[in-house]
């Protein structure tokens, strides 16, 4: 963790808890935004208009947060405008690294060791944890976002022509419904998980374990219902969101965060859903299972011997609908 600038003790996955002992997550600390013609957007201040070449995005392929930013730019066409570094799997003591394991990239772009030098870069006093997804501003030579949400959407809308209109995440006339889901969502499930994993009491993870599988039921019934997206037959930035966590649930979550009642392999429709996701061109190509397990059973607290499971791998690539309630009957 950065105090003021300089890292001051080993990474650890908690850094706070709540009065029950329960995993509290960091707020992120840069919340500017791209824009079409450079004006301010929801948060922050004006400056960063969408220009080709212009931004970087710093991304872990464990992190389902980051995942998300790498999916919105694969569907959106934003590979030749916004470019790209991977750190690697293992949680060091300094938390994320660049460098030379599979998949990972070095920081050709601003000489980092480790990401939180990127952090001080941009702000030589920041207090707080070096989190990814960073999307940085060469031109200025700052963070501009590190909120996953935000870049999310910023891929969507922000960069204007340069992206894609064919396919939008965030569609006007769903935008009321996509955030209640999304909201609903996230605290009992997608960081529900953490929640599960990193409790310190009894209690804290108790709560966080029913939070985790009553969604889990709840999703199943509402695909039974909807399929094959949560929408229907739109894919919207809700299912981003929901699948990064469930491609994640049986290789780490399942195990190793002990959320362990069932499986997704056990869910019929959230399995389906998985693969028909997984078949979205673009999707797979973000998706490296072995960063994911490397990554998650580097976690000391958790695993202190580093054993990393063989299995599972990835769902067969051929996607797999099951019928909807309605067509059974």
């Amino acid at each position: 963790m950065l105090v003021d600038g300089k890292w001051t003790e080993d990474w650890q996955p908690v850094q706070a808890t709540d009065a029950k002992g329960g995993f509290v997550r960091q707020i992120s600390g840069f919340r500017n935004w791209v824009t079409p013609d450079g004006s301010a957007g929801p948060t922050g201040e004006a400056g960063f208009k969408a220009e080709a070449g212009r931004y970087h995005l710093y991304v872990a392929l464990i992190c389902p947060w980051a995942s998300r930013t790498l999916i919105a730019r694969k569907l959106k066409g934003l590979e030749e405008f916004v470019s790209v570094s991977v750190v690697e799997p293992m949680l060091t003591d300094q938390g994320w690294r660049f460098g030379d394991y599979p998949g990972a990239d070095q920081d050709i772009l601003n000489g980092a060791t480790y990401m939180h030098e990127i952090y001080t870069r941009a702000d030589p006093h920041y207090t707080g944890r070096a989190t990814v997804p960073v999307l940085w501003d060469k031109q200025r030579g700052t963070i501009v976002n590190n909120e996953s949400a935000d870049i999310l959407r910023m891929f969507n809308s922000g960069f204007g022509d340069f992206a894609r209109q064919d396919i939008d995440l965030y569609p006007a006339d769903l935008r009321d419904e996509i955030d209640s889901l999304s909201d609903e969502i996230y605290p009992v499930l997608n960081n529900g998980v953490y929640r599960a994993g990193f409790a310190t009491t009894q209690i804290a993870y108790d709560e966080a374990f029913h939070d985790v599988f009553t969604t889990l039921d709840s999703l199943e019934g509402r695909l039974a219902q909807r399929g094959p997206f949560l929408f229907g037959d739109r894919l919207t930035e809700t299912d981003i969101r929901l699948f990064v966590t469930l491609v994640r649930f049986d290789a780490a979550y399942h195990g190793l965060f002990k959320c362990n009642l069932r499986r997704l392999a056990d869910y019929p429709h959230l399995s389906a859903y998985l693969r028909d996701m997984l078949a979205v061109p673009g999707i797979r190509e973000t998706v490296n299972i072995d960063h994911i397990k490397r990554g998650y059973y580097s976690i000391k607290s958790l695993n202190p011997n580093g054993i990393v499971p063989l299995g599972p791998d990835l769902p067969d690539l051929a996607p797999v609908r099951i019928k909807r309630a309605e067509e059974l009957v």
